[in-house]
């Protein structure tokens, strides 16, 4: 799936429920590989605005938005194609945009995994960042994967985003800490 797009994108209540329904009847009707792919496939025409603008565009008049959603669907699996049409029966084209980042983190739930995102204030051997994913794991009780992001600004240490919780052991962090440390502090 396009991770630009995925880790960019918040998702709102209703793209989640629109895509948890997709993920959970997918799976159920054996089909979540080849709707994983048609999710995948959405995320690209989604990420191209020269492709994907006619969607999302209030001057399309509606048959033509309709006829241009059937072609598409007959490149997609028959649960994404009906997904896809159900969506534009309802009127809500615009939560296609979170679509893909909906769906991926439900895949993540299903598979009893997270992914996160590590600062660090230098570069990480592979090594070093495989054990921290399964450090993290163990404590988390799930499968972690972590994206390197080098942030020169904490100094040394590093900040792990993971699973909606901040976990911050960079010089940065424990001098901000120890500032507000102080500042609290009552003088005698």
């Amino acid at each position: 799936m396009n991770e630009s797009l995925a880790d960019t994108v918040k998702v709102g209540p209703v793209a989640a429920r629109y895509a948890f329904a997709l993920y959970q009847l997918a799976k159920e009707k054996g089909e979540l590989e080849a709707v994983t792919r048609d999710v995948a496939q959405l995320a690209l025409l989604l990420d191209s605005e020269a492709q994907s603008s006619w969607i999302f565009d209030a001057r399309v008049p509606a048959r033509e938005k309709r006829e241009r959603i059937e072609r598409l669907a007959l490149t997609l699996a028959p649960i994404t194609a009906n997904f896809l049409r159900l969506v534009a029966d309802k009127r809500r084209l615009e939560l296609l945009r979170e679509l893909p980042a909906a769906f991926k983190r439900c895949a993540l739930r299903g598979r009893n995994a997270v992914e996160g995102r590590v600062e660090s204030a230098r570069p990480m051997a592979p090594g070093e960042l495989a054990e921290l994913c399964v450090s993290l794991g163990q404590v988390l009780g799930k499968e972690v994967t972590l994206r390197l992001q080098v942030e020169p600004s904490l100094l040394a240490g590093a900040r792990i985003y993971v699973d909606n919780r901040m976990l911050d052991v960079s010089a940065q962090g424990r001098l901000e800490g120890l500032r507000t440390h102080l500042n609290s502090a009552r003088l005698r």
